[in-house]
């Protein structure tokens, strides 16, 4: 077989990592389902039989057995845990209750945070600027041999639509330079729609220039009384 091939792919990563990440934990043991500790949150890396509970564990003495948590309905593992097996460079770390983890699969985001530089380059999560990956599952993804890496879109590429105020602001006072924002009119219509609470100066002037009107009126009223 050849550079690249499937054989390659498989060999890169321990046997037990893609079982791992395909197993469901936190479910009731089948074994010890009368037990209060039968939740299956343990994981025997030698065996690769499924996940186990602590009762299970007496099975497998002597065994590479990590055990799974969980933060916000996802499985996370320690790092101090899986460090001892497999290299997690370029997956970000979390502190999780006082304790540094991993995600063990990919948490996709609807769309990045504002201000976001790096994201995953599988599922596009926001990301610390040193890292490539959220998740162990998606460093086996993005390190495949055929893996495409997608085009990141950040926010800051369509914060200037979004952003008009400022731009149509520049160009009610003089003409701008970027397309579709080439008309007065309707750049002083978009300004004046971010800011609806400053009225405009013609409306201060107008009214300043009735009450000033209205001063000579009582003029002839107060040359009767002073002429005597």
């Amino acid at each position: 077989m050849g550079a690249g091939g499937p054989e390659d792919e498989d060999n890169r990563w321990p046997p037990w990592l893609k079982p791992l990440l395909r197993e469901s934990f936190f479910v009731q043991c089948k074994l010890h389902a009368d037990s209060h500790k039968s939740e299956c949150n343990m994981y025997c890396l030698d065996c690769m039989d499924g996940a186990l509970c602590s009762l299970c564990l007496a099975y497998h003495k002597d065994h590479r057995a990590i055990q799974i948590r969980r933060s916000s309905y996802h499985d996370v593992i320690r790092v101090s845990e899986i460090q001892k097996y497999l290299d997690i460079t370029s997956v970000q770390t979390y502190i999780i209750n006082s304790a540094k983890v991993v995600f063990l699969n990919e948490r996709p985001q609807p769309r990045p945070g504002k201000g976001v530089t790096n994201t995953c380059e599988v599922c596009e999560r926001s990301l610390l600027d040193s890292f490539r990956f959220c998740s162990l599952g998606c460093k086996i993804v993005g390190t495949s041999n055929n893996f495409q890496k997608k085009r990141k879109h950040f926010p800051e590429k369509k914060q200037p639509a979004s952003m008009a105020a400022t731009e149509s602001e520049d160009s009610y006072s003089s003409s701008s330079s970027r397309g579709g924002q080439k008309t007065s009119s309707n750049n002083s219509s978009k300004f004046q729609s971010f800011t609806p609470s400053t009225p405009p100066p013609t409306v201060v002037n107008y009214r300043t220039a009735k009450r000033r009107k209205g001063i000579p009126h009582r003029a002839p009223m107060g040359g009767l009384v002073i002429e005597y």
